[in-house]
């Protein structure tokens, strides 16, 4: 396997982990509340640490098999992994803090932002990485 493709896969495991710990916590959090649920975030941030861990790990096989430098092909799936650890850190603190069962609601101009950012940031460095690919493989 090439370094770069070794390196986002065990970033996928070390988001899979996350979502473990995670897991325990919301656990933990539906056994301590009366109606058995845990914080709609810490749900939040459970699934989607269990998501992105699997696109990470798909990040991963897209580098292994790109045609791009490993400088090209570790910034796309860097920027990819950053900001899916960015959305999982947000989730967890908004479950810790309990102050929002929705963060869109009343949300100031900063959080459109950097959704817009999120976005293309996520999309631009997989259609990166799927560029790679199919330059190398079809």
């Amino acid at each position: 396997m090439h370094t770069d493709a070794a390196l986002v896969l065990f970033c996928a495991g070390l988001i899979l982990l996350a979502a473990m710990l995670l897991g325990v916590w919301k656990w933990r959090a539906m056994v301590a509340s009366p109606d058995g649920r845990a914080h709609r975030y810490i749900d939040v941030a459970h699934q989607a640490a269990l998501l992105y861990s699997f696109a990470t790990a798909l990040l991963a096989a897209l580098v292994q098999f790109s045609a791009w430098p490993p400088a090209v092909n570790l910034g796309a799936a860097g920027v990819v992994v950053a900001l899916f650890a960015g959305a999982i850190g947000r989730y967890a603190s908004l479950g810790l803090s309990k102050e929002t069962d929705n963060q869109m609601r009343n949300a100031p101009k900063s959080t459109h932002r950097m959704m817009y950012f999120l976005a293309a940031g996520e999309i631009g460095g997989v259609v990166v990485l799927l560029a790679g690919f199919a330059t190398a493989q079809l």
